[in-house]
């Protein structure tokens, strides 16, 4: 049972990991001080390019291309570059017991880990048909997607059901992005997901309404109001039909879930505060203990423009609030301090030829400005969301870069809107004149 000691720890091996590693190192350690600690066989890249690059039939993307941090168009973190750097790189292995308070850490091995300052950057897990006891979730082919291990079986799975059915389960980001992807794979996709309309916690009925016409157009069938309650499967354990609550069932080759996520924490109950699901933080990502950290979509934080805490899970506040974090601890050890984290909101996604943003809050009412027909070869539209007289949040399908800084613009200055018909005449160009 080996010990090792280290100023700084990093815990965990997404996003947050990699760009923490990278503020460490532009900050300047000493050979030996900081250590990344990962379940995962590989250096932190940059999650996002599962869903969108990996799974592609010509040019996938594949590491060490997606490596952190190139998400942000900064250095490739390669494996040997935190050698290079002097930070150890400690891979496969699974922390399995976390002692705040002796600043220690214990992996499955039985190695111990002592720390100065820990940084929690453990991310989500995604949740799982099985953990809701649903008949036949343990089947062959039903797969999910959070880390490149997962990746590479949907890409197995793809391969070996060259042109079959699919049945994507979840109409939220992974469900929409991965169905996209299946198609374009050549497969025969079905998504089936309960609520009304697709992205519910982001689209209002009517930008929802695009998407789903645009996915039918191009061969997706959207199965709404109802879930998958159960599946069975063909001697050899695969699966081969999916039940649906409504009584319907699909053939399907392969099943792929995303149904949600939910935050690595259990490491930590009982030990450090927690609020909404996460581990409760303050705007420099301090925890209730001191010299712990939490980052990334574990941290709920508060978010300074609307007064109130709450936990993000994208990959733009996993990146930002990693940074905050290490300039927070090595400001602090100089004896200065850095500004509060003051995080605007900021969602994307790509999927066929689509490309979104969206800035701030969805809360209030909406307006939809622009060219929103499906059938067009470049659709361009968007949306404001507007409470309390102020334009609170913006999104916008097809628009250039600098349409999107007018949108980050527009829902951080939060300006007045007297009427909601002037902001759809307006389009665009309201965000532009801010």
């Amino acid at each position: 049972m080996a010990e090792k000691s280290f100023k700084y720890i990093i815990l965990g091996g997404g996003v947050s990991a990699g760009y923490a590693a990278k503020e460490f190192a532009s900050q300047g350690v000493k050979p030996g001080e900081l250590a990344v600690i990962s379940k995962e066989a590989v250096a932190p890249y940059e999650r996002p390019a599962l869903s969108k690059g990996y799974l592609f039939p010509e040019g996938a993307a594949r590491l060490p291309g997606f490596h952190c941090c190139v998400g942000s168009g900064g250095e490739k973190l390669l494996p040997e570059s935190y050698k290079q750097k002097g930070i150890e790189l400690i891979l496969s292995t699974e922390i399995v017991k976390a002692d705040l308070a002796a600043k220690s850490l214990v992996s499955a091995a039985g190695d111990v880990f002592k720390y100065e300052t820990l940084i929690i950057a453990t991310g989500s897990t995604v949740l799982r048909l099985t953990d809701f006891g649903v008949k036949g979730a343990d089947s062959k082919n039903i797969l999910y997607l959070r880390e490149i291990d997962d990746a590479d079986k949907v890409v197995e799975a793809i391969k070996a059901k060259k042109g079959g059915k699919a049945v994507v389960v979840g109409g939220g980001y992974i469900g929409l992005e991965l169905s996209a992807a299946l198609r374009i794979n050549n497969f025969d996709v079905t998504m089936v997901f309960p609520e009304p309309w697709c992205m519910p916690r982001l689209f209002t009925a009517d930008i929802a309404a695009f998407y789903e016409t645009y996915y039918t157009n191009k061969g997706v069938k959207i199965i709404k109001g109802t879930v998958a309650s159960g599946f069975t499967a063909h001697p050899n354990g695969e699966v081969n039909e999916v039940q649906l609550k409504d009584g319907r069932s699909l053939e399907a080759d392969i099943v792929i879930v995303g149904v949600g996520a939910k935050p690595l924490t259990a490491l930590f109950k009982g030990q450090v505060e927690e609020d909404k699901g996460g581990i409760k933080t303050d705007a420099f990502f301090k925890t209730s203990v001191p010299d712990v950290y939490a980052v990334g979509d574990v941290a709920t934080f508060p978010l300074k423009m609307y007064g109130d805490m709450r936990r993000v899970e994208h990959v733009d506040h996993s990146r930002k609030s990693a940074e905050q974090a290490v300039k927070a601890i090595k400001a602090a050890e100089g004896g200065g301090a850095v500004e509060e984290y003051d995080y605007l909101p900021y969602f994307y996604s790509r999927s066929f030829d689509l490309s979104w943003q969206f800035y701030g809050d969805n809360v209030g009412d909406s307006v939809l400005f622009g060219d929103s027909n499906p059938s067009n070869p470049k659709p361009r539209f968007g949306a404001y969301w507007v409470k309390d007289g102020k334009v609170v949040g913006a999104f916008m399908e097809g628009g250039s870069g600098d349409e999107n800084k007018a949108l980050a613009k527009v829902a951080k200055a939060r300006p007045a809107a007297e009427s909601l018909d002037d902001l759809t005449k307006q389009g665009i160009s309201f965000a532009a004149k801010i």
